[in-house]
């Protein structure tokens, strides 16, 4: 996995923030963890929005609502660091 996609997609959503992302990402394992489990998300929801993986619409809001919990706490995170 591309770690320049990771820390370039995250600050795409959190703008701005990308020193801060690295440096957390660098000395947090559990926010380097939430960044990859963000990745693997993002990844999934985007398949099946572009009709590449076949699922439910139940189980795409299932994803999409597992996602906003991670980008929450990767949010918290940013803040307390800032």
């Amino acid at each position: 996995m591309n770690e320049e996609h990771l820390d370039r997609a995250l600050a795409e959503e959190f703008s701005g923030h990308a020193d801060i992302i690295h440096k957390l990402k660098m000395e947090n394992n559990h926010f380097a963890k939430l960044l990859v489990q963000n990745h693997d998300l993002w990844t999934q929801i985007q398949n099946i929005q572009s009709n590449v993986t076949p699922a439910s619409d139940e189980t795409l809001d299932t994803l999409e609502k597992k996602r906003l919990i991670i980008l929450d706490e990767i949010a918290g995170f940013i803040k307390a660091a800032e």
